[in-house]
């Protein structure tokens, strides 16, 4: 009987079926990968996995196991020397079957197995990204850093005094305006020009101001005359024009027509 014997025999005798499959292990271990049939390539994966395993552990009894199996010295030395160092890592799945439709003629199921490591399009394995790291400001240039914050910060200051200062001396100019002004004209000379001028518009107008003064008497007698007859002379409000220099300059500034 042959139960539990369900392994692919790929239609040919035992014999031929080892020596065909350490070929195919050979040619992988030599090339990283081959084109052939599904079928043989999912029994070629059962074959070269267990070998690829024993070769993690370089020693002289796994060698001799893998060359009971393989047949080839060099497909030997390659795998422990170059493949069991790509694949330490790996803890299993050492190949990939994929499938490349069918092949023309017998219309078999073709595939292409390979070891995954050497796959670089399929490999999940990202590269590793340089990192940079970042200079810590050593203590030093902390230091040297805040004598040039207090040098800005002492700028400031003395700029917002100044401008203060300039306030203060712009309130005082405005508040002795008529002492500066008094003084240049005494420095320059121009208080005697000023003078010397109001003095002779004053002269100009003098008979025109004469003139207003009497008709402001004039009328001033007819309002005293107005006031006795109303009885308004006894609260007092008759008034000395005369005696008043306001009354001058109202009429300097604001002269009455002559009726």
């Amino acid at each position: 009987m042959r139960h539990g014997k369900k392994f692919p025999h790929l239609g040919r005798k035992t014999a031929h079926r080892k020596y065909m499959l350490a070929n195919m292990a050979c040619s992988l271990i030599e090339h990283k990968s081959i084109n052939t049939t599904l079928a043989k390539a999912k029994a070629l994966k059962l074959f070269i996995e267990p070998i690829i395993t024993k070769s993690k552990n370089d020693s002289t009894h796994n060698r001799r196991i893998a060359f009971r199996y393989l047949r080839d010295k060099t497909a030997v030395t390659e795998l422990f020397r170059e493949i069991s160092v790509k694949i330490g890592d790996r803890p299993g799945g050492y190949t990939r079957v994929i499938k490349l439709g069918n092949r023309l003629g017998d219309n078999a199921d073709m595939a292409l197995i390979e070891l995954v490591d050497y796959n670089e399009t399929y490999s999940t394995s990202k590269p590793d990204k340089k990192r940079r790291r970042r200079r810590k400001k050593s203590s030093q240039n902390l230091v040297k850093a805040k004598p040039e914050n207090e040098e800005a910060l002492t700028q400031e200051e003395v700029v917002e005094e100044k401008d203060e200062g300039e306030e203060e001396k712009g309130s005082l100019t405005k508040q002795n305006f008529e002492k500066e002004l008094k003084k240049h004209f005494e420095d320059t000379g121009l208080d005697e020009v000023f003078s010397n001028t109001f003095e002779e518009i004053f002269d100009s107008r003098k008979e025109y101001i004469d003139s207003i003064m009497e008709d402001a008497k004039g009328q001033l007698e007819f309002l005293t005359g107005f006031a006795a007859a109303s009885g308004l002379e006894e609260m007092g409000a008759v008034i000395d024009v005369s005696s008043n220099p306001g009354f001058t300059n109202f009429c300097m500034n604001f002269p009455l027509k002559k009726s």
